[in-house]
């Protein structure tokens, strides 16, 4: 073609996503597919195998680079740490009987979008590949593969009611229908033996069958209304919504009307949602770059269900679908269920590198055996037979699976305990976490508000406060009627539903919701609008009631929300409630009270959640609809505080206190107001009385490209502002903390004060808080800052779904090990990013979390770390164990090699079956320790305690064994020809005279011969197997570690029974004199005093083993000396920076700012992981 296949031959999918990956073109070659067809027959499918291990091989090997517009098979690879290959073939969809010619279908010519740039020209077909269940077709213009399923970005408002106000064309939605592929998120239930995923893809399977075919009304240009089935939906068909209550199969943007929409099943929260038409906006910016972060209050998500709808002037609400099948919110959600990130555990890596010198171990045994068996001249067959052995015994096949067993375990423990987790291998990282992230809201604090006081402003001047609740009714006026309708609530199965925050503020009123029908309001025409109007237990009101016309919903990018409203036979006014801070910018800034900031200060730094009140009448004449949000929300007039009170949950300080003891870092992540979360960690004891809170405040430099940060201490609050606000309120403390200051009080002289900050400041004991804004501000212009700021953060406020993922990503760059709490809405991006999510949601939105409690407590925490950390100590005991079991047989096996001897098939299955496969079972049935002890396990494999405890325990079994080996061929009875020669010799005792004369001179002369040549039976066969298989379970008894990770071994009753029951039975066959059985065991009669001399070697062995185990394996204080001794400190990147920091005597820099003076980084790609699409959260208001 005249191009370059190497410059050609690479591209980037999803630039810039977080399934970014690499792309590579490539030819399949004949020549190669046929000697790799061949290499499969020749090697029996182990190279077919191979392949399938390694995509990347398959592809090399049977193909040849070229041009991605060339390839029939392409290559992926992931951008991450871990480079994950995969291989897809090139499809081609044909749409030639579908476009008999240009004229049948018009818009392939000239529409601007992928579906006519994919289809070649002249054979009409598309070339596609599918990836992760999206769908990718190749752009012949652009020259690069582009995602299909999805309405194109590059579309203005005015450009979507245009093109698909009115619907498609038959022909427009075959062609896209063929492109696209059905409307389906198509989860297929995992057949039954595969046992293991079985459950997740069962759930998965039920959360998406509901809205995969349902009947939907679509609009067809030219042709009116039909009735179709959703998977045959395509991007830009015109949806009509009806009344009632109605599933969406789809993702769509609402164009005409209003409608009330459950996000529940996705976000967690049980709150209706508004949602209104996209503006008809006649401008260039694309349809999301004009309504910004609020483009989202047009978009109907899939697996969301419409509970009310509300038409316009039309008298249709209508929405055009914008994606289908994975590409939706709902399929994204599955999609990062069914393709998780992987994780990178030191646990994980460490047992490869384990299975690797166990192979080596192999190798050496296998040219040992190898040499032995050539030497005493075995045929080659043997020799091979031999050498193969040895490697399934060095290498312990049922190593995965009793691995896994321990995980099942600790698994269904967990689901006895309300905790349920869908990503099992997260269990034994809990057992490592170091850092806990909690959301505020609902999780550290209950869900549920009350109302605790007006602040009304009049005048430019903040009035006495009203309490709540009171004996006298709340006068009318502004703030009144502002908190009659600034709300989104609906009136849904009777009851009024919506934000718990509107609801309070709404019942303070006693006021109702009539929404029962249609009202005629003056200048408006007949409109769907809600009417508030007062109640039977309200106060005297001068109008009959306030008709609510148009809603500007929250938005948690502007931190406020607003309404049009009219007084039924009065003017239309906007009221707007929101951020305090935010609300204020918005007012005249002669209305807003010269105190307002010491007053905010006063009540959000005792914990209340503080919302700002303001209004304005509109001119007479206008249309509602017609105005546009910056209109609205502007000059207005300040109307006062509405304060709220959000009790901590009961459990919170104990949980917190437990975790702070354990050494385990608490952190909070929440939305709401600086000072009200800082007040929150104090009360929950996050932050201790005694230490210190610097604010660290980032702000841009306006008019230039840099950035200013500041350090400073939080202010304090004098006692007296507390106690006048109880006077002035006439109340008593509801409880302790409500008027107790929740910062040290300063009364020091200020070098004394100054002494006890640098005091404070030595030792470490300060905490930084920031807000989302000053976060995303260093993030930007101050990186080389952050690790430092991450240190000692405690708060972070005001934080965006986004930058909660971004916080967790950092904290994870630190070496922390890090767990997420939250309610799985606004948190849902955080808990699919943290090592550990747990999820306080039973919604749908949960299923992104690996772990969700049934209980909405953070109780759930220090459980999961309880058990994670045991089920870390029981894959560490399981590991030790096979190590040992497979390294006493191997070594036992080698032995008896130098005398071209072996264990015995019977001899092998008792010891595979009935010892290790029954220990690998039950060792892991012990529990977790109750308390949390402050430091962790360890959490790898090649670590000098676990090595030194391996290392020593084969010196100890391979000292018995060969002790044993070689000492019984010294006994005076022992013959290497004559296996009897021990009972014949001691034929004249009387004890043993009875099993002699059974046994027979006859019968031994007679089985002489095959008993000898049998090749298995021997003094040092009996002595060496039942030395070994009786030091396997010394090594399941010691191994088998209590306190302080696990509960003692004595409360496993199954594995202690076992273990007796084990015992019993090789101590029977130890001296038992039962011909039939040692037969068939391959055993052979021993003397009384060598059976008692082989006891006596155990016993010895167990006293070393326990010893050892106990008095330096198990001995931290022994090993923390030996780190001091030694000077070793923790490589982990925060411990480096502590020990910098406590060097630093400049840090932390109060009152001081820095200016940035490098150009800013971009982290808007970065902030974010996973996030919940369809999630805006409120919190941002208070």
């Amino acid at each position: 073609m005249g191009e370059n296949p190497a410059k050609n031959h690479y591209a980037q999918l999803n630039q810039g996503e977080e399934n970014e990956m690499e792309i590579f073109g490539y030819k399949t070659q004949g020549c190669r597919k046929a000697l790799c067809i061949a290499g499969y027959f020749l090697s029996c499918g182990a190279l077919l195998l191979l392949f399938y291990w390694k995509p990347e091989w398959d592809v090399w090997a049977n193909c040849i680079r070229c041009s991605l517009e060339e390839a029939d098979v392409v290559l992926l690879r992931t951008t991450d740490e871990f480079r994950i290959y995969s291989r897809k073939t090139v499809t081609w969809i044909s749409v030639s009987a579908l476009i008999q010619s240009r004229l049948n279908y018009p818009a392939t010519a000239v529409e601007d979008s992928i579906f006519s740039k994919a289809i070649m020209k002249p054979s009409l077909q598309v070339k596609s590949i599918q990836v992760q269940r999206i769908r990718y077709v190749w752009n012949i213009y652009a020259k690069q593969f582009q995602k299909v399923g999805a309405l194109e970005d590059h579309h203005t408002c005015s450009a979507i009611h245009a093109k698909f106000g009115s619907g498609l064309t038959c022909n427009e939605w075959n062609v896209r229908k063929v492109i696209c592929g059905p409307n389906t998120i198509d989860v297929p239930v995992i057949p039954i033996w595969k046992l293991l995923i079985k459950e997740q893809s069962v759930k998965l399977h039920r959360l998406v069958e509901s809205h995969n075919n349902i009947m939907v009304t679509v609009c067809r240009n030219k042709e009116g209304f039909q009735e179709l089935e959703s998977h045959h939906l395509v991007p830009g068909d015109m949806l009509v919504l009806k009344e009632g209550k109605t599933l969406l199969p789809c993702d769509a943007i609402l164009i005409s009307g209003q409608c009330i929409v459950n996000e529940s099943m996705l976000t967690g929260e049980s709150i209706p949602v508004t949602k209104t038409h996209l503006p008809q906006a006649d401008n260039f910016k694309p349809w999301r770059m004009h309504c910004a972060e609020d483009y989202k209050k047009h978009v109907l998500f899939c697996g969301t269900e419409v509970i009310q709808t509300k038409a316009d002037d039309t008298g249709v609400v209508k929405a055009v679908v914008l994606r289908t099948g994975f590409n939706t919110a709902k399929g994204d959600l599955m999609r990062s269920i069914l393709y998780p990130k992987p994780m990178n555990f030191k646990l994980y890596r460490d047992a490869l590198r384990f299975l690797m010198c166990l192979i080596a171990f192999a190798a050496i045994g296998m040219i040992y055996t190898v040499c032995v068996f050539a030497l005493n001249g075995e045929e080659a067959g043997e020799v091979v037979k031999k050498s193969l052995d040895v490697i399934t015994i060095a290498v312990p096949p049922a190593l995965p699976a009793a691995l896994t067993t321990g995980i099942i375990y600790t698994q269904r423990r967990l689901k006895k305990k309300g905790i349920f987790c869908i990503s099992p291998q997260r269990i034994n990282m809990c057992g490592q976490l170091n850092l806990i992230c909690f959301d505020k809201t609902g999780t550290l604090t209950e869900d549920g508000l009350d109302l605790w006081g007006l602040l009304p402003c009049e005048r430019n001047c903040f009035q006495d406060i009203h309490s709540f609740p009171a004996d006298h009714s709340l006068p009318w006026g502004p703030v009144f009627r502002a908190m009659a309708v600034c709300h989104s609530l609906i009136v849904w199965e009777g009851k009024i539903q919506g934000d718990p925050l509107d609801v309070k503020m709404f019942e303070a009123t006693n006021w109702v919701i009539d929404d029962s029908s249609g009202h005629q309001i003056e200048g408006q025409g007949s409109t769907h609008a809600t009417v508030v109007r007062p109640g039977p237990k309200a106060s005297s009101a001068p109008v009959e009631g306030v008709a609510i016309l148009h809603q500007f919903p929250f938005s948690s990018a502007l931190q406020r929300m607003s309404v049009i409203a009219q007084e039924i036979g009065g003017e239309q006014q906007v009221f707007t409630k929101g951020a305090p801070e935010m609300v204020a910018m918005l007012c005249r800034a002669e209305t807003v009270p010269l105190n307002f900031e010491s007053k905010l200060l006063l009540y959000t730094a005792q914990g209340f959640r503080v919302i700002g009140l303001a209004c304005k009448s509109l001119q007479a004449g206008k249309q509602s609809t017609d105005l546009t949000r910056e209109e609205v929300e502007s000059d207005l007039t300040f109307l006062g505080l509405l304060i709220m009170e959000n009790r901590l949950k009961r459990e919170t300080k104990p949980v917190l206190e437990e975790l702070s003891a354990a050494r385990i870092r608490s952190v909070m992540v929440t939305g709401d107001n600086i000072q009200t979360a800082v007040t929150v960690a104090k009360n929950a004891g996050m932050i201790s009385p005694t230490n210190r809170v610097i604010l660290v405040e980032a702000n841009k430099i306006p008019g230039s490209f840099s950035a200013s940060i500041t350090w400073k201490p939080l202010e304090k609050n004098k006692p007296e502002d507390y106690r006048g606000l109880a006077k002035a309120m006439g109340l008593e403390p509801r409880s302790p903390r409500v008027f107790t200051s929740a910062l040290p009080v300063e009364d020091d002289s200020p070098p004394t004060t100054e002494r006890r900050i640098g005091l404070a400041l030595a030792s470490g004991q300060y905490h930084f808080a920031m807000s989302g804004k000053s976060y995303q501000i260093v993030a930007q212009h101050f990186r080389h800052l952050l690790p430092k700021l991450l240190l000692n953060g405690t708060v972070f406020a005001r934080m965006s779904p986004g930058q909660k993922s971004s916080l967790v990503e950092e904290f994870q760059k630190l070496d922390y090990f890090v767990g997420m709490c939250g309610d799985g809405a606004n948190d849902c991006g955080a808990l699919k990013v943290a090592h550990a999510g747990i999820s306080l949601s039973e919604q749908e939105a949960s299923v992104a979390s690996p772990f969700t409690s049934r209980t909405p407590s953070i109780a759930c925490v220090p459980e999961l770390i309880r058990e994670g950390r045991a089920a870390l100590v029981t894959s560490f005991c399981m590991f030790k164990y096979m190590a040992l079991y497979s390294t006493i047989q191997y070594l036992g096996v080698l032995l008896l090699y130098w005398q071209l001897n072996a264990f015995g098939n019977y001899q092998f299955l008792f010891q595979d079956l009935a010892i290790t496969t029954v220990i690998g079972v039950t060792m892991s049935f012990t529990g977790a320790y109750p308390k949390l002890v402050p430091y962790r396990p360890p959490s790898q494999l090649i670590s000098p305690p676990l090595l030194l405890s391996v290392v020593l325990n084969i010196l100890f079994s391979l000292s018995m064994q060969v002790f044993g080996f070689v000492v019984v061929q010294e006994q005076p009875w022992y013959s290497k020809t004559d296996i009897h020669s021990a009972c014949l010799s001691v034929n004249n005792h009387v004890e043993n005279s009875s099993s002699i004369s059974s046994l027979g001179l006859r019968g031994m002369r007679d089985g002489a011969h095959g008993q000898t040549d049998n090749g298995y039976k021997s003094y040092e066969n009996t002595t060496v197997w039942l030395l070994s298989t009786i030091n396997c379970l010394i090594v399941a008894l010691v191994f088998s570690k209590g306190r302080p990770f696990r509960q003692p071994i004595y409360t496993n009753y199954v594995f202690i029974l076992v273990l007796i029951g084990q015992l019993g039975v090789c101590l029977f066959l130890v001296f038992a004199d039962i011909d039939d059985l040692y037969s068939k065991m391959d055993l052979v009669c021993t003397p009384t005093t060598w059976r008692i001399s082989m006891v006596i070697m155990l016993a010895v062995t167990l006293a070393a083993s326990f010893l050892v185990e106990e008095a330096v394996i198990e001995n931290r204080p022994l090993w923390l000396l030996l780190k001091k001794t030694f000077r070793y400190h923790s490589k982990s990147h925060y411990k480096r920076l502590q020990r910098v920091l406590e060097q630093d005597s400049a840090w932390p820099p109060l009152n001081e700012t820095f200016f940035s003076d490098s150009v800013a980084i971009s982290v808007e790609g970065s902030m974010g992981g996973h996030s919940n699409p369809t999630f805006d959260s409120n919190e941002d208001t208070l």
